[in-house]
């Protein structure tokens, strides 16, 4: 079975043709024994892409023995070279179905095609690029010591991979998120069982179709689709064969798959919620501090992990900074995702635009003025079935309000004033989280003294979302455990042995 109808290019407003999606289950399609599915919907406009089976234990159980049996076959007597090669050929391949992926992408997301085409498909097959080049490069230690006789021994470290890993994957960045996980894991030696989030099943039932064309033995890749508690999410972490589960998602299901990692002490890797702030001195390049906080405040439509919710502004540009702000939210144009000019697209889903339309209102309860947004949008009858939201800025709030300190995931943010830098400081680090965080000055000496301060897994200066990928990502506090990227992916998917040998 292959995913319907996604290699037509075609219009998005204009497809009418079904696409299911299916398990991958030891390099077979299926729709799994359940019976049970749930419709599949476009947030552009609330029509129907296709059913998704939904998993249960006996799926989860097939795939976690699936990827076992991998691990002791032909995939684990690959060398490292044989093994990322054929994910050289993943990326490859990636590459050369573009289209399908980003077809795929949109639907489920109803993001931009501008945006997809630049950051998700592009990612998503550079994660699996960057990371052969780790798995061939990397390093372990040796070290000689001596010994009571003189003879003296050496110790060395092996890196072995860890095993089945369980990937949980988000649904704002669906491909580029599951394969940061799935890339490291795979040219690590490991084996993967993905459970993808039932919002966004296509891309990663398409990555099966790519897995089969390049000749990835079965097992090692694959997918079952469903919910999560008392579905094939709490199935696949309590599955005692998987060796480590890495999860990106909300910090309270975070907590709950911590729970089950318990049984058996496997690690986990996680990269949970946020509420980042921008701090925006007075001395900063204007243009290019408004370019970016619209960016990291409106881009995806706000579903961005690292996307801006608190603004702090120091107080002689307060007024500009607020008005140009507003400027640029309401010069967004909300549409169709083919459609070029579209600067903005859906939430995710009808239950998500409710919860991004509750803290709307309660900001408003809270006594926030609204400098712009606040509602739904107008849009025309075709998309009028779709989730839509205002782009939305606030200030005035107190810094307890609920808009303030709680994620919302939505494209709004509060801005507030502030006078010195430790008050930016203090504000800035006020919160539970501590994701990601950015600065925006002249100033070099402030840029470095800021940015050591801030209790983040990243900072970025006079930048957002820019990511080299052999550095360490991952939040602090109650924004994740670990950090992943280039050797920092190696502390999660491999197990290291120290090996003595005496001389």
């Amino acid at each position: 079975m292959t995913v319907h109808s996604l290699h037509e290019r075609r219009s998005l407003a204009d497809s009418s043709a079904r696409r299911d999606a299916a398990h991958f289950i030891d390099g077979e399609f299926t729709q799994g024994s359940t019976g049970k599915s749930w419709q599949n919907f476009c947030p552009t406009d609330g029509s129907s892409i296709g059913r998704v089976p939904e998993g249960g234990r006996a799926e989860i159980d097939a795939a976690v023995r699936a990827a076992r049996a991998a691990l002791d076959g032909a995939w684990g007597r690959m060398s490292v070279v044989e093994r990322t090669d054929m994910l050289g050929a993943v990326a490859d391949a990636i590459n050369r179905r573009f289209d399908d992926f980003l077809e795929a992408e949109c639907l489920d997301t109803g993001k931009p095609m501008s945006l997809a085409s630049h950051i998700d498909i592009p990612r998503g097959a550079a994660n699996f690029k960057m990371f052969t080049d780790v798995a061939k490069t990397v390093a372990t230690e040796c070290f000689p010591m001596t010994t009571p006789d003189g003879t003296g021994a050496l110790n060395y470290g092996l890196r072995r991979p860890r095993g089945v890993i369980a990937v949980i994957s988000p649904w704002n960045l669906p491909l580029l998120l599951m394969t940061w996980k799935v890339g490291p894991a795979l040219a690590l030696g490991n084996t993967v069982v993905v459970k993808p989030s039932e919002e966004t099943p296509l891309t990663a039932t398409l990555l099966g179709e790519i897995m089969n064309e390049v000749g990835v033995p079965k097992g090692v890749y694959n997918v079952v689709h469903g919910l999560g508690p008392d579905s094939a999410g709490e199935f696949l972490t309590q599955h005692p064969g998987v060796a480590g589960i890495t999860f990106t998602g909300e910090t309270r299901t975070g907590e709950a798959i911590m729970k089950q990692a318990a049984h058996g002490i496997r690690p986990v890797s996680f990269e949970l919620g946020g509420k980042n702030p921008a701090l925006i001195f007075a001395d900063c390049d204007m243009e290019k501090a408004i370019e970016g906080t619209m960016r990291s405040v409106f881009s995806n439509c706000g579903q961005v992990c690292l996307g801006t919710e608190r603004v702090y502004v120091e107080r002689p540009i307060f007024e500009e900074f607020v008005a140009r702000l507003k400027k640029g939210a309401e010069r967004l144009r909300l549409g169709r995702p083919e459609d070029p000019t579209t600067g903005i697209g859906p939430l995710i889903s009808k239950e998500h635009q409710q919860k991004v339309l509750s803290y709307y209102a309660k900001a408003v309860e809270e006594g926030a003025t609204v400098v712009t947004g606040g509602g739904i949008p107008e849009m025309p009858a075709d998309l009028a079935g779709g989730s839509w939201v205002e782009p939305t800025i606030w200030t005035g709030l107190s810094d307890d309000a609920s808009c303030v300190n709680e994620e919302i995931f939505g494209p709004c943010c509060h801005i507030r004033p502030f006078d010195t830098e430790e008050e930016a400081i203090a504000l800035a680090n006020s919160t539970p989280y501590g994701l990601a965080a950015a600065v925006w000055t002249e100033n070099l000496s402030r840029a470095h003294r800021v940015a050591a301060k801030m209790d983040v897994g990243i900072c970025w200066v006079n930048s957002w979302f820019l990511r080299d990928l052999r550095t360490a990502f991952g939040g602090a506090k109650a924004s994740g455990i670990g950090r992943e990227g280039g050797v920092h992916s190696l502390e999660f998917y491999t197990e290291i042995t120290n090996v003595c040998v005496k001389l």
